[in-house]
């Protein structure tokens, strides 16, 4: 597999959920997750992102945790901060600050709400990288903001030094070869059902959501296709396919995620508003979904 620019991001990315009790942070409990995560042998941890309810943070804790990951992590596993925004001058803030904790890279997602022209998203993701000397990876995600990061925009920005990777989240085949086939960027998955699929054209990994529940099977995927094992890979894919499609189907993401967690016993499940909980018929499904599974009785 030939080297691109952010090859060294290769493997298993963990988007970590941020545990909540009573309101605030558990920080004790993010500790217990990421070791969780280095036991399993994670390959990079990405705090603050979609799954890590990084819109109903304050400042402060958005910062909190990312130090408090760099700082628990100590080395054994490269940390990936999410410090993006939908405004520039706050997305430089939270990098640069997330660079002097000592962030290995810095994911960047699409400002959304807004809705940037294709100028404004490659003017926006070239301030950034500019600013700053750790990699940015480029986070699509139109589900989420409400505009697509064209792939002509991404051939422009990887033009820019700084820019080493792509977060390919719109769902579609095509924009990954599109983006692998036009430029050195490394393109890492961000839907959990489609890791193998985007490994298949040239993808290096994923980061994942379901990796807080099952990280060692998503790394198994990933480490089996590295190695040219497309059997084990397959066998991997259709095992980990149903708990992606019906724990991450039943609603909005992190909200079975942390349901799911919380029947493991390894968070509390609490959310904040406008996040809500499942109600008991989606409970129930997943449920059975994660017996289903084996990861309950």
């Amino acid at each position: 597999m030939s080297s691109r620019r952010g090859s060294s991001f290769a493997g298993l990315s963990v988007a970590i959920a941020t545990p909540f009790r009573d309101g605030k942070v558990d920080y004790e409990r993010l500790k217990e997750q990421l070791e969780f995560q280095l036991e399993a042998g994670t390959t990079c941890i990405v705090p603050v992102g979609t799954t890590g309810e990084s819109p109903t943070l304050t400042h402060e804790e958005h910062e909190r945790v990312i130090s408090e990951t760099i700082q628990t992590v100590a080395g054994r596993a490269k940390v990936m901060a999410g410090t993006g925004s939908n405004s520039t001058a706050e997305a430089l803030r939270l990098t640069k600050r997330a660079e002097k904790e000592g962030a290995d890279a810095t994911l960047q997602v699409a400002p959304y709400y807004n809705k940037p022209t294709q100028e404004g998203f490659f003017q926006h993701f070239k301030a950034v990288a500019e600013a700053v000397a750790i990699p940015v990876c480029v986070y699509n995600i139109p589900g989420r903001s409400a505009a697509n990061i064209e792939a002509t925009t991404i051939q422009r920005l990887a033009d820019v030094p700084g820019i080493a990777m792509v977060k390919e989240a719109t769902g579609k085949l095509d924009a990954c070869s599109e983006i692998l086939g036009t430029t050195d960027l490394t393109v890492l998955c961000g839907d959990d059902s489609l890791t193998l699929p985007m490994m298949s054209v040239g993808g290096e990994g994923v980061i994942s959501v379901v990796g807080n529940l099952v990280p060692r099977d998503m790394l198994q995927l990933v480490q089996c296709f590295r190695a040219g094992d497309l059997a084990g890979a397959q066998q991997w894919h259709h095992k980990l396919f149903s708990l992606c499609r019906d724990m991450l189907g039943l609603a909005t993401n992190p909200i079975p995620l942390k349901a799911a967690m919380q029947m493991v016993g390894r968070d509390s499940g609490e959310l904040r508003l406008p996040m809500t909980p499942l109600d008991e018929t989606e409970l129930g499904k997943l449920r059975k979904t994660l017996q289903t599974y084996g990861l309950l009785n």
